[in-house]
């Protein structure tokens, strides 16, 4: 039903710590490709990295590091919208209007909950526990149709289904009334609905980037270790040492794809250089096959730094004027909030506030 609905494409990053290489293959690179077909909504989350540590360092520099990312990656943010959550007030208000949507069983659900709260979900913040709502509004917000998610979000896009179906269930009267409705099926049950049944953009299959401690983890900003990861922020040396002491195996290279099964850590490696390279796994595998790694690692890195190095500098550059940054997140801000708060006057109108 989405295609009554204008389209638009909404994509965030919370500012939480330095992003790294699977950030970058994983979401950024995938926004690049993006903003060539869709209009594209790219938000720096900021209130969202509050709800799990409530004090930042310097939440302001995080910002600013990835918008900075955003753009030395290759968005362009005169042609789509760049900005920070936080400059947009309709976030909040619509967060507030959808918990009163949402129910608290959707909530206590959600297994990332589950997982961040652990075992003192007692002690958990409120805005933890709310965090899905507030994700839901990000996205409805710009009526957005569809947005690119990894497997641990698609149950939080779940949720944002979930509430826009209800929102336009229960105000589908008043919706059709004010003249601001799409019909729409839900269930057998035709009705007038506002916000679209967002859909999950799925844009090939996302790298797994793990650990380059331990290949059975994902790599973290949170990992202790800053050898366990490669940073957008790192130099070339830095690059080449971190993958030069990667962890390996001793065997060679397999030289077939079924041998690395049970090999995580040169799964991963192999993994990260057909990414990088844009290319399969078994054309790596087939290049590189039998070969030690101390043959390898070198590749690995002189490819990494070729296609990473360029961004690193361009950040620097960036963050180096920090005004520069602040002037191009106010800009989106603007154009950003120009369409929030058309969505939030019809909200307004559609629930009944004076």
């Amino acid at each position: 039903m989405t295609a009554t609905f204008k389209p638009q494409v909404f994509s965030g990053v919370q500012p939480t710590g330095n992003l790294h290489l699977g950030n970058y293959l994983g979401a950024i690179r995938k926004f690049v490709t993006l903003q060539d077909e869709h209009d594209c909504i790219f938000c720096v989350v900021d209130m969202h990295s509050i709800t799990a540590q409530l004090v930042h360092d310097d939440l302001k520099g995080q910002t600013r590091s990835i918008a900075a990312a955003f753009i030395a990656s290759g968005i362009d943010p005169v042609k789509h919208i760049v900005f920070n959550q936080s400059a947009v007030s309709g976030h909040a208000e619509l967060a507030w209007i959808f918990n009163c949507v949402a129910r608290i069983g959707w909530m206590n659900r959600m297994t990332q909950f589950k997982d961040k709260a652990g075992k003192d979900r007692e002690n958990a913040s409120l805005g933890l526990l709310a965090y899905p709502s507030l994700m839901a509004a990000d996205i409805l917000l710009y009526r957005a149709t569809h947005v690119p998610v990894g497997d641990d979000q698609k149950q939080h896009l779940e949720l944002t289904r979930d509430i826009a179906q209800k929102f336009n269930n229960d105000f589908s009267k008043r919706i059709d009334a004010a003249g601001l409705g799409v019909e729409m099926m839900v269930g057998e049950e035709k009705v007038s609905g506002f916000f679209p049944m967002t859909e999950p953009l799925i844009e090939g299959p996302a790298p797994r980037v793990m650990s380059l401690r331990d290949g059975t983890k994902k790599m973290s900003k949170s990992e202790p270790s800053d050898l366990s990861r490669i940073n957008l922020t790192d130099d070339a040396d830095t690059i080449a040492k971190k993958i030069r002491k990667a962890r390996t195996d001793p065997a060679p290279l397999p030289d077939t794809l079924d041998e690395l099964k049970g090999r995580p850590e040169a799964e991963n490696l192999v993994g990260i250089y057909a990414a990088l390279s844009d290319r399969s796994r078994q054309d790596v595998i087939d290049e590189y096959g039998g070969q030690q790694f101390a043959a390898f690692k070198p590749a690995l890195a002189d490819l990494a730094v070729s296609v990473l190095e360029p961004i690193t500098t361009e950040m620097q550059r960036l963050m180096a004027d920090p005004s520069h940054i602040d002037a191009i997140l106010k800009d989106g801000s603007q154009r950003a909030n120009a369409i929030a708060e058309k969505t939030m006057a019809d909200v307004r109108e559609i629930i009944g506030f004076v």
